[in-house]
């Protein structure tokens, strides 16, 4: 059959909701194309605008991973659409003849997938309809993206519902949002592409329910199983990620762009990253030291390993006059107790020497302590005469007040007659006790001017009394 005078069709290769897909030959350009015609829809008053649209979106994009779009039209009454013909199978019956792919093989899917999509989101594009049928592979593996049929642009208010206020798409890949009505964005496109993924990994969608109602309320709710437990091989760092791109909130979903650097750079394997290299100055330091030759040596004069005859480096010392170095402030911290101990121990001994000094000062000696009445408080030179005995008896005030009117002051005679030298108790030549009268110590003079004072004023006030009482 010939459409349009210049397609002609040979045999059918897919048919699905809207229409049936035809394996045609350009005539006019000579080359193998791909022709879709709609099936007739009268139920459906909708189909006819839906596939315009679909013609109209599809051929807004060129992208390798993208079925192109190379003419539209009418013919008998019938719409047609020439696209791009694709030699392969779809990832859907991949999927049933070989069961789950390589993780290779789905981390190139999902990086040329993602620049697909990439492409269609900057021209406001959302493909609404990602699965496993709507991808093809090529013989040389490159993927395309087709079936645009249900697609929409992103500021499109009807965007979410059909006509007949139903959602569109597949339950197995439709993201949570469009579950619940909302419109649909670039970020279901992530999801419905993680959910493909999933499957290519694992052999079966992350959800799955007898009913799609049950689907919806899984995406909405349910966690899918970690993809590692059906494939240990996987790498750590390609299950976190893929999970992320089933998030259920779309602001937490990576944009498609992102996924293709990801992929398509290999982070997907988790590799770490290399050590740096040697540092040059450390390789010439070691190149320095000659290789060892002689008789003695095997291998004659041929240089040996480096490392096994090696001097240590110069770069070494610096780092180890540093540890051998007086302590910086780390090594105070470390002995802290220690020096809090001897600083302690220091002021301890400081205040002891202090109050000793205090308590053995000359101003607090018994000697010139004035009326002290026990023996032992006096010295060795008042001890052995008789005048601590004249100054302590009865006649307190008769000799007080001879020893005053006998001397000027009061303490002047003390203080004159302390000049004489007083025997020493301890020296060793035999010598006479000095008589009180000759020899006064200081200690008897200074008791004596004092109870002649105290005499003195003792009479004074006697003798005020009686004018008192007058």
């Amino acid at each position: 059959m010939l459409i349009a005078g210049r397609y002609r069709l040979h045999d059918p290769i897919g048919r699905g909701a809207m229409g049936e897909v035809w394996r045609a030959f350009d005539e006019t350009l000579g080359r193998t194309v791909a022709v879709k015609l709609l099936l007739p829809h009268d139920s459906d008053p909708t189909a006819t605008s839906r596939f315009r649209l679909e013609a109209q979106t599809a051929g807004r994009l060129n992208h390798p991973h993208v079925v192109g779009v190379y003419d539209f039209g009418e013919y008998d009454g019938r719409l047609f659409l020439v696209m791009e013909l694709v030699e392969g199978d779809s990832l859907a019956r991949r999927l049933s003849t070989a069961g789950p792919l390589p993780v290779e093989q789905v981390a190139r899917i999902a990086a040329q997938a993602a620049a697909g999509l990439a492409a269609a989101h900057q021209q406001g594009i959302v493909h609404r309809d990602i699965k496993p049928a709507n991808l093809l592979l090529d013989p040389d593996g490159t993927l395309k993206i087709g079936d645009f049929g249900i697609a929409r642009f992103v500021d499109d208010p009807s965007g979410a519902l059909t006509t007949t206020g139903q959602i569109v798409g597949t339950s197995l890949y439709l993201a949570p949002e469009r579950a619940l009505g909302q419109a649909a964005g670039p970020a279901s496109d992530v999801y419905a592409l993680g959910c493909l993924l999933y499957q290519l990994l694992t052999g079966r969608p992350p959800f799955q329910a007898d009913t799609a109602v049950a689907i919806l309320h899984q995406h909405l709710d349910a966690t899918p199983v970690p993809p590692r437990q059906t494939r240990p091989e996987l790498p750590p760092a390609f299950e976190n990620f893929l999970l992320g791109l089933l998030a259920k909130r779309p602001e937490d979903r990576p944009a498609t762009q992102q996924i293709a650097e990801w992929f398509g750079g290999g982070a997907w394997q988790g590799r770490s990253e290399p050590l740096p290299e040697p540092a040059p100055a450390r390789q010439a330091a070691t190149s320095l030291v000659p290789p060892p030759t002689g008789p003695g040596v095997p291998g004659g004069s041929e240089a040996g390993p480096a490392t096994t005859y090696a001097l240590p480096s110069a770069t070494v010392r610096p780092s180890r006059s540093r540890t051998t170095g007086s302590p910086g402030a780390r090594g105070l911290v470390a002995h802290r107790p220690r020096v809090m101990a001897t600083a302690a121990a220091v002021l301890v001994f400081l205040a002891a020497m202090l109050a000793g000094m205090l308590w053995f000062s000359p101003g607090n000696s018994s000697a010139e302590s004035p009326g002290n009445g026990t023996p032992g408080a006096t010295t060795p030179g008042a001890s052995g005469g008789s005048g601590w005995s004249e100054g302590s008896d009865g006649s307190d005030g008769s000799a007080g007040s001879e020893a005053h009117e006998g001397s000027g002051e009061s303490g002047g005679s003390a203080t004159n007659l302390s000049d004489t030298p007083e025997a020493s108790p301890t020296s060793s030549s035999p010598t006479p006790t000095p008589t009180p009268t000759a020899t006064p110590s200081r200690t008897d003079d200074g008791q004596k001017g004092k109870d002649g004072q105290d005499g003195q004023d003792k009479g004074k006030d006697e003798e005020d009394e009686p004018d008192e009482e007058g």
